[in-house]
């Protein structure tokens, strides 16, 4: 297994004085399970559970402290107590509440023990099924896997460095821009990523992507609270992948006849599942960013390669030399908007565009970046300045003097001169920047 870039962000919690049982939430397969093995290894003991098995879960039906829990966990696993540092690990806690509550006396009563849950359908059931001990837990995202963590499971390892430090040499350009692209084509599902940096074979991915796609309609099962609340579920998770990067209106979504109510159910459902994202514009220029609820979202799923292969575009994008000219943009901005979101193990993390609606205006920008306290238009485009008359128009009316765009070519600075006379910076970063951006913007300070 290559490295997650969480590990960091689990050494660090493990390390915290006052450290609180994690819960680490995450959709299915991005790798949950395997990354808290791959931290386990700097244990003495490591103590893992999963709550779908009945013995397992009936040690905490059972048990009404921490510390009788602690000591049956013992018995049924056969371990014998011994000094040093301890790492509890409770997979699928969802499937007992009584687990879930527990989790505060943890803290409280046995602090020294570090204590990990996860759960493949937690995210569905957390506001509905689950009352979580409120301040007595906190929480971890885990995606998937960046172009870090890509670059790390193919071998490059002088280039995840180089631009891990944003110092990559331009004339590595190229060779970085491929690799990128790859990624882009494959995703940053683990299974995906792994099989991949084994055989480079893009077509013996098939049946990992499958498998993905066909787990997460299953689940519908345990998503739904009826028939016809599983069939609005089904139809999103197989036709809603062509939508991805794009606005979408939730009245006949997808060419079907389900009102707006229903697919908007259905798109909150999946979003607590962390399946998808819906982003809605902010029509300010300025922090605080707020967005507007009542225009239509965009539409990003957890992760590109799966998009590409449910959504049927695989082939548009084999040897692509430029994927701005793909996909009508929208796989360039879908990639870039997932490398924006992992740079964040914040559950709470989400994206924004801009909009200017009007009859005399019309104008979007991709994204908008909040960092340490400014506010950073984010364009995906090629071509010439003159092609971005949006982010001219967002910039004329901001506080604000940088703005980045991510595109195809090598890195360059630009000083635009505004009619209002205005001047703002334009850095142009190419896309394999895009997951180092908070990187970069610190480097100017």
């Amino acid at each position: 297994m290559f490295q997650r870039d969480t590990l960091s962000a689990l050494k660090a919690w493990s390390n915290k004085a006052n450290r609180k049982p994690l819960i680490i939430r995450g959709a299915r397969q991005v790798g949950k399970t395997t990354l808290v093995k791959l931290f386990a290894e700097e244990f003495d003991t490591f103590l893992h559970l999963n709550l779908e098995r009945p013995e397992e879960k009936e040690i905490f039906e059972r048990n009404d402290s921490a510390e009788d829990v602690l000591t049956a966990i013992y018995f049924l696993k056969n371990q014998i107590k011994r000094e040093g540092r301890i790492l509890l690990f409770i997979d699928e806690i969802q499937n007992s509440p009584k687990a879930v509550a527990l989790l505060r006396y943890f803290y409280e009563d046995i602090p020294q023990i570090h204590v990990i849950a996860a759960g493949s359908l937690l995210e569905s059931l957390i506001d509905t099924h689950i009352s979580f001990p409120v301040g007595r837990v906190e929480y971890m995202a885990l995606r998937p896997c960046s172009f870090l963590e890509f670059l790390n499971a193919v071998g490059e390892y002088q280039i995840e460095e180089a631009i891990r430090n944003v110092t990559l040499p331009a004339s590595v350009h190229s060779r970085a821009t491929k690799l990128f692209n790859e990624y882009v084509l494959i995703g940053g599902m683990p299974e995906a990523v792994s099989l991949y940096a084994d055989r480079k074979d893009v077509l013996a991915l098939t049946d990992i992507y499958e498998t993905i796609l066909s787990g997460y309609r299953d689940d519908t099962e345990k998503y739904a609270k009826n028939s016809s609340s599983r069939d609005i579920l089904r139809y999103v998770l197989t036709y809603g992948w062509a939508f991805a990067g794009q606005r979408v209106a939730f009245e006949k979504f997808a060419n079907s006849n389900y009102r707006s109510r229903e697919i908007g159910e259905t798109m909150r459902t999946l979003e607590k599942a962390m399946l998808l994202e819906l982003s809605y514009p902010a029509v300010s220029v300025d922090i605080p960013m707020l967005p507007d609820t009542k225009k239509s979202p965009k539409l990003f799923w957890l992760d590109t390669g799966l998009v590409n292969y449910a959504a049927g575009i695989q082939k548009e994008l084999f040897g692509t030399k430029d994927i701005a000219d793909s996909w009508r943009r929208k796989t360039a901005e879908h990639i870039v908007g997932q490398e924006l979101l992992s740079m964040s193990k914040s559950v709470s993390s989400r994206r924004n565009f801009w909009v200017r609606e009007s009859k005399n205006s019309q104008a979007e920008v991709d994204f908008l970046h909040q960092h340490n306290g400014r506010l950073v238009p984010v364009e995906v485009k090629s071509g010439d300045n003159s092609k971005l008359k949006s982010l001219h128009l967002l910039m004329s009316e901001s506080s604000g003097n940088i703005a980045v765009r991510f595109w195809n070519n090598p890195g360059s600075t630009d000083t635009v001169s505004l009619p209002s006379g205005k001047v703002y910076t334009l850095h142009s970063l190419p896309f394999y920047y895009s997951g180092r951006l908070n990187a970069f913007l610190d480097m100017l300070v």
